[in-house]
């Protein structure tokens, strides 16, 4: 089954390095990538398609999937929306976590240096784009809202539904201008919230006291520190959690000075009788708040400032059904409270919005959700259309769909270098993970009423991992409060 998480980054980064150093021993799958179950790209078929055969790319993901392949630039058809957009043409693929499915929608943002110049715009930034004449997005709002529910997920463009939500969304900024990343200085458990227990317990109780978290579908689970993260810690929250344990709890997770209720419903599956939350593995110094979190809230991810996005929070409405269709709408929307944002300089306080009479556009896209831990969405690609599945995550930046390499024409294959034609991914399989390195590390530890089981469900994005070590490392030697470090992440990144 596609249970992995997915966060691409260059092989020359300095985050793809602090996450192969996490990888360790982690080995081969030992299953195949089987490329016949895939729809792939033609691009004979269609009459836009243009290569960028100077840029090639060289991907690898938080599980050991690898991707390779080059830029192109076609039609890509999302929702009611397209545009001429650029996009990555994967020719190989080492991982059987894509066997079923068509490429991979990455929802990020852009990287930076380097990586970010090698790597397509990211789809959303593409379509709008004021310059790309050819896209009918141009107006559209530069945010996406998510939720999932057990059984599905949507994914709303330019803001979100009223309907979906119950209550004020809250904004609150995040650390970092290339990731969904936000601070949160307090994880309580238990049935209620006066009795509950306190997980986090800060050697150095303060203003700064804080973990950095991604908010990222990528996860699937809750993800907290496995150990006291070198001191910051007087405790460890997961050994606490096992200790605690008891059917009906809750957490609170306290984001922008606000608290965020998530209730057994969404951190334990019935159906499959799991626990998702996960110790966080060796070296990484926050949490990933992962899918667990939108079984409960709808969450809006505004990338219309430059300075850095910001993070909307609302409670999911349980009585609404997620679309079947793509649908477009026109609602009155919320916006959020930007100038005070901006006025408080990330002051670790959260607003709610203010309200606008401009009406504003909301393309609601269905998302099919795998068993609570994998979303996938339709796309289109090429003139005419051709449709795919791919998989959906806002941890990673780029989409790509495959490609038949040995069936590109001459005139492309001619252009690639040499180790993108001759290299097969998929023959690169030696031996099984190994029993003593990741494979170990990241198993699910799932809970029964009896206690602590093994399960293979839970999804880590170990890219996200990294992304969270580098930000503590480059804050650790000043100890400053939260809402200087949110202010002050350009000046000092």
């Amino acid at each position: 089954p596609i249970t992995t998480s997915r966060r691409a980054i260059m092989r020359s980064s300095a985050t793809s390095a602090v996450l192969l150093s996490l990888l360790g021993a982690c080995g081969a799958f030992h299953t195949p990538y089987r490329p016949e179950q895939s729809r792939h790209f033609d691009v004979t078929k269609s009459s836009t398609f243009s290569p960028i055969t100077t840029k090639v790319f060289d991907l690898h993901y938080a599980d050991g999937s690898h991707l390779k392949g080059f830029n192109g630039v076609d039609q890509v058809w999302l929702g009611d929306y397209k545009c001429t957009a650029p996009f990555g043409v994967i020719t190989d693929c080492n991982s059987p976590d894509f066997n079923g499915v068509d490429g991979i929608l990455g929802f990020g943002l852009p990287k930076a240096g380097q990586e970010g110049r090698e790597l397509p715009t990211p789809i959303l930034f593409a379509m709008t784009d004021q310059e790309n004449k050819a896209s009918n997005a141009r107006d559209l709002t530069r945010k996406f809202s998510f939720f999932s529910t057990d059984t599905d997920a949507e994914v709303q463009l330019g803001g979100d539904d009223p309907a979906t939500t119950v209550g004020e969304m809250w904004y609150t900024p995040c650390l970092s201008e290339t990731d969904f990343i936000v601070g949160v200085t307090s994880v309580r458990f238990g049935h209620d919230f006066d009795n509950s227990k306190e997980l986090l317990h800060f050697s150095e109780p303060g203003s700064s006291s804080y973990l950095p978290a991604i908010m990222d579908s990528g996860t699937s689970c809750l993800v907290m520190p496995g150990d006291t993260l070198g001191g910051k810690l007087t405790n460890v929250p997961f050994n606490d959690f096992t200790t605690l344990w008891e059917e009906g709890k809750s957490f609170w997770l306290e984001i922008g000075g606000r608290q965020w209720r998530v209730p057994f419903s969404s951190w334990f599956l019935a159906r499959t009788n799991q626990t998702c939350v996960q110790p966080s593995p060796a070296g990484m110094q926050g949490l990933l708040v992962g899918d667990v979190f939108f079984r409960s809230f709808m969450v809006e991810f505004d990338m219309t400032q430059r300075e850095r996005p910001i993070i909307g929070i609302a409670p999911l409405n349980t009585k609404y059904a997620p679309v079947g269709t793509s649908q477009l709408g026109t609602f009155e929307l919320h916006h959020a409270p930007v100038s005070k944002l901006q006025l408080l300089r990330g002051e670790e306080t959260m607003f709610p919005a203010e309200h606008t009479q401009r009406l504003t556009q909301v393309d609601q896209i269905p998302i099919f959700n795998k068993k609570g831990t994998q979303y996938f969405m339709d796309v289109g690609v090429g003139t005419p259309k051709q449709p795919f599945t791919v998989i959906f995550d806002t941890g990673s930046a780029v989409l790509g769909v495959f490609v038949v390499k040995h069936d590109l024409p001459m005139s492309i294959r001619a252009q690639l270098p040499d180790d993108v034609l001759s290299q097969n991914l998929a023959l690169e399989q030696t031996g099984a993970r190994s029993s003593g390195g990741l494979g170990a590390l990241m198993g699910m530890l799932g809970y029964t009423h009896q206690g602590p089981i093994l399960a293979g469900l839970a999804v880590v994005n170990l890219a996200a991992v990294a992304v969270v070590a580098a930000l503590v490392r480059r804050r650790r030697a000043r100890k400053v409060p939260l809402s200087a470090q949110v202010a002050g992440y350009d000046a000092h990144a």
